[in-house]
């Protein structure tokens, strides 16, 4: 009986030895296990300021009400509703963005008054040059 199996000298592989990667993976692994902990992490020496960090001011809430007649209610002092008309709006918003520049106008409508109307008002806000106009929306339950 005949094998055919060769034998003789070297042969060609078609494998790659994966053993000497495999090694070198190793070695480096103990390295940087050994070495990280004794890296010192940077410091960083952050500047100051003066002005300690305060927290927002509770917005300025302009309404405008079914009948288009126009109220203003403060969130920082209690959240009491007053009517104003628009010349006294205006007057009130100014002295207190005088006061605090960082305070926040939003404006709430009630849903069957006219987009216009809103737009309206918005609008003389910004020319009367008033800051951080926003809309104020509910979310939907």
């Amino acid at each position: 009986m005949r094998s055919n199996r060769r034998t003789g000298g070297n042969r060609l592989m078609n494998e790659i030895n994966v053993v000497p990667y495999i090694d070198v993976m190793l070695v480096l692994l103990v390295i940087f296990m050994v070495t990280a902990p004794l890296m010192n992490p940077g410091q960083i020496d952050l500047p100051s300021v003066a002005k300690s960090l305060a927290p927002p001011l509770a917005p300025l809430e302009v309404i405008i009400k079914k009948d288009t007649t126009l109220a203003l209610r403060d969130h920082a002092s209690g959240g009491k509703e007053s009517s104003v008309s628009l010349d006294e709006l205006i007057a009130i918003l100014k002295v207190r963005q005088k006061k605090q520049t960082e305070q926040a106008v939003v404006i709430s409508a009630d849903r069957n008054v006219r987009y216009e109307e809103v737009i309206n008002i918005m609008d003389m806000l910004q020319q009367q040059h008033i800051q951080k106009v926003g809309l104020l929306t509910q979310a939907k339950k």
